[in-house]
């Protein structure tokens, strides 16, 4: 469904230029779930948002990789192209959805908006009731003429994931779906995403940094720092044994159910900035088990096993 290679993305332009994802790599196959995981700041959604070139160019430009959206490369699509590759092929839901609905027009007109534009046959009232029940949302026929802000945070997200179904796409990026959610509506916003992507059989990119979320809804997982891809695995054998030193210290600083009130394992210092990255290993200035040459040596990522990818030359150290 989807394949990226090697994707380089800046934003600017010569000695100016800023380098946001340096050559990250990901798949997906159809029906999949894939979790990408990390701190803020480490290029999780400028990644997910260059699947379908929908970053403003300029400032952003990609010097190198491959995008292939269903075979289609993206970076070399036409304008024409790319308006049916969004939505058409791929959908998202945003984390802010008060923030990406139009307050000025009603629901049920912006559900038909894009019913207009992918399926015209379909744009009717009866269809964007459909869609709205589909998403959990009780009496459909009166929430229709709803304005966003008359709807809470979690009725606005499911109308987001409406409006993000009703062109069919086959592949679904959920950035942060239950960021400013309470932990109940997050659980039943979660819980329909599921529902619809094996009732749909589509693919989905997921992006968080909640652990608990990719524990319960990945097939993989990929872990992303300042820019990079530094493990991927399958997500039961991740979670299980992760093997390089940010992912396990990402697993380390998550409260545990039960851990009574010992102080949580925090992370020394902060996501370097894009524009001045550490040589060498860039967690290196973070990691308590860096070694004199980490600072020197740029790692590669390299397969351990069939599906396990590790940035460290040292993932096996101690083992």
């Amino acid at each position: 469904m989807l394949e990226i290679k090697n994707l380089l993305l800046e934003f600017g332009s010569g000695d100016q230029a800023v380098r946001a994802v340096d050559g990250v790599s990901l798949s997906i196959s159809a029906g999949e779930t894939l979790c990408l995981v990390g701190e803020s700041g480490s290029g999780k959604s400028v990644t997910a948002l260059s699947i379908a070139r929908l970053l403003p160019s300029p400032p952003a430009h990609y010097p190198g990789g491959q995008i292939l959206l269903k075979g289609r490369d993206v970076l070399r699509a036409s304008r024409s192209e790319l308006r049916r590759l969004r939505g058409g092929v791929v959908s998202y839901v945003f984390q802010e959805p008060g923030a990406s609905l139009n307050p000025v027009f009603r629901v049920g007109r912006q559900i038909k908006e894009s019913l207009k534009l992918h399926r015209p046959e379909a744009a009717t009232d009866a269809e964007v009731i459909r869609l709205l029940k589909l998403v959990g949302i009780a009496a459909a026929e009166s929430r229709m003429r709803n304005y966003p802000h008359e709807m809470s945070g979690g009725m606005q997200q499911r109308v987001m994931i409406a409006l993000a179904l009703a062109s069919e796409p086959k592949l679904l990026v959920a950035d942060e779906p239950t960021t400013a959610l309470d932990v109940t509506i997050q659980a039943q916003i979660l819980d329909l995403l599921r529902e619809l992507k094996e009732r749909l059989g589509m693919s989905m990119l997921l992006i968080t940094h909640n652990l608990g979320i990719v524990g319960q809804m990945g097939d993989r997982v990929a872990v992303m720092y300042a820019g990079q891809i530094v493990e991927a695995a399958p997500t039961a054998e991740l979670l299980r044994r992760p093997l390089h030193p940010y992912t396990q210290a990402l697993i380390h600083s998550a409260p545990k159910l039960g851990g009574g009130a010992e102080r949580l394992t925090a992370i020394a210092g902060t996501v370097p900035n894009p524009g001045s990255m550490p040589p060498g290993c860039r967690f290196e200035p973070r990691c308590a088990k860096a070694r004199p040459d980490c600072a020197r040596a740029i790692p590669q990522l390299i397969e351990v096993k069939p599906g396990r990818w590790v940035r460290c030359p040292y993932w096996n150290a101690g083992n």
